[in-house]
């Protein structure tokens, strides 16, 4: 799948929107990917991740374990575990760090792989990283469906992404004069309150 191929499988979950959004870094773009109705669908899942899967046994070969940060990264790191035959497990926030809990275990031996499902900053990934890198096994790098920094982001591994688009995004104080005149709407979970 190429970059076009991917944003189609958005358009066709009608998850490519255009306005004005805060994204969960508190960047504002004018084009959000909400992903969360493409993941509802589990053939378009399929579909992205087995693509992803592909891509990842290519670049970093054989995976052991797939684990995705909650809460975005459990759906894909479920199905890339699935079209790769190995296991999936997720990190999770406690005191507002990522940690491997429910049991979960990695071994000396397991070559582990985080999945995300999109990358801005970064953020999310590097805290993975920081969390994983205190557990046994060896994390050979990460992968992404969606790549918004155009490969640009440090994400604090190798990543591998089905798509690496550039979309623009910007500070809150410095707008273009077309984003200053839609209001800012806040889809994503991040920083939401209960």
């Amino acid at each position: 799948m190429n970059n076009q191929d991917v944003l189609d499988v958005f358009r066709e979950a009608g998850a490519l929107l255009e306005g004005h959004f805060i994204l969960s870094s508190g960047r504002r773009s004018p084009v959000f990917l909400q992903k969360a109705l493409v993941f509802s669908d589990p053939k378009l899942s399929e579909k992205l991740c087995a693509a992803l899967a592909e891509k990842v046994k290519a670049q970093l070969g054989e995976i052991d374990v797939v684990v995705g940060p909650a809460m975005g990264g459990v759906i894909p790191s479920y199905e890339i575990a699935r079209q790769l035959g190995c296991r999936a497990v997720f990190v999770e926030r406690v005191d507002g760090a990522f940690e491997l809990r429910r049991s979960f275990e990695l071994h000396e031996t397991d070559r582990v792989l985080i999945a995300e499902d999109i990358v801005t900053t970064g953020l999310s990934f590097r805290e993975t990283v920081a969390a994983l890198n205190k557990l046994p096994g060896t994390l050979v790098g990460g992968s992404c469906i969606i790549d918004r920094s155009g490969g640009e982001v440090d994400v604090g591994c190798p990543l591998v992404s089905l798509a690496a688009i550039k979309f623009p995004d910007y500070d809150a104080d410095a707008l273009p004069p077309e984003l200053q005149s839609l209001p800012a709407y806040k889809p994503g979970s991040r920083g939401l309150s209960a």
